[in-house]
């Protein structure tokens, strides 16, 4: 979440590690040696992110399946905001590899804590989409220490005291979690609202998750 506007465990500070022997494995490294990812500024977030390249490849804290999903809010508040790039790896021999190596660019987001409303929640399982609603009534959807790794994030953005520019291993207003490989740009601020709220994630992960009303199911659409 800054879903994706239009998302950790211990980060190793090199390229992610893999097989010496395997050959994607090798061209996804020197990928990773060659990047450099581009923290959004604010004016940019509204229109979308911009990956670039990455010196530094994100710790995982679990193998990503490699299938995305979308996640939408009518509106999202967040208190202690981070945002940097870095590497998600697949697990070895997935077959959602295809030709990237098992690896995804992304950026990742972190709020220390946030509130959600309305929020959805689908992935395309291939004809059908597997939905999760919540925070549809008075109650909102709320998360601590919430981590996004987002490709694709949309809304309407607004920040105070943003700090743009960043060394991410510098990073102090989201915690720990929201502090990433040493000279990598990113950017922080102390809160973040955005309206009409829209991502494209691979993964999630939350110290905390509360969702009220919550309803799961299966239709021939996403969010």
């Amino acid at each position: 979440m800054t879903s994706s506007a239009e998302h950790t465990p211990e980060r190793p500070e090199g390229p992610a590690a893999a097989d010496v022997g395997d050959v994607p494995a090798r061209r996804g490294r020197v990928r990773a040696r060659r990047a450099a990812v581009m923290a959004v500024p604010a004016a940019a977030v509204a229109a979308g992110f911009a990956i670039l390249t990455a010196q530094g490849a994100l710790g995982v804290q679990f193998a990503i399946s490699g299938m995305p999903f979308t996640v939408t809010a009518t509106e999202l508040k967040g208190k202690g905001f981070a945002q940097f790039g870095g590497l998600r790896e697949m697990a070895e021999g997935s077959p959602n590899a295809g030709d990237t190596g098992g690896q995804v660019l992304v950026v990742t987001s972190v709020i220390k804590d946030a509130t959600l409303t309305k929020l959805c929640q689908s992935v395309d399982l291939g004809g059908t989409n597997l939905i999760i609603r919540a925070g549809e009534g008075a109650k909102k959807v709320r998360a601590s220490d919430l981590t996004t790794d987002s490709t694709q994030l949309s809304g309407d953005a607004a920040f105070t005291n943003i700090e743009i520019g960043n060394d991410a291993s510098k990073l102090n207003k989201a915690g720990d979690l929201g502090r990433g490989p040493i000279g990598v740009f990113s950017q922080q601020s102390d809160t973040v609202r955005i309206a009409n709220l829209r991502q494209t994630n691979y993964a999630t992960t939350a110290g905390v998750f509360k969702l009220p009303g919550l309803k799961l199911g299966f239709s021939g659409s996403g969010c």
